[in-house]
């Protein structure tokens, strides 16, 4: 094993099973890199497992609550690891 690893933290972490199909999860089997996908619900408090909640003023939509998402990085994240963040505030990634 290279010691490459992948962790994908999502609520709907079905949507991520063609990914032991793909180039990826070729990669895998041939232990070029080791890739986890968990679901945000179980680092939920409450028996409704909501990860979810109205914007602090009320408006539209919902926002992601910062809880779940506390607790499943400190689970799945290694200390001294790089964490990707995905936003549209972020820089744009290029493969230069």
């Amino acid at each position: 094993m290279s010691g490459f690893r992948i962790d994908v933290v999502t609520i709907f972490p079905e949507y991520l099973a063609p990914l032991g199909q793909s180039l990826l999860g070729r990669a895998a089997a041939r232990g070029l890199v080791s890739v986890g996908v968990h679901d945000l619900r179980q680092w939920t408090d409450d028996v409704h497992r909501t990860v979810d909640d109205a914007p602090y003023g009320g408006g539209p939509g919902m926002v992601m609550r910062p809880e779940p998402w506390a607790r499943a990085l400190e689970a799945v994240r290694p200390p001294g690891t790089r964490l990707v963040v995905p936003t549209p505030a972020g820089r744009p990634f290029t493969q230069a």
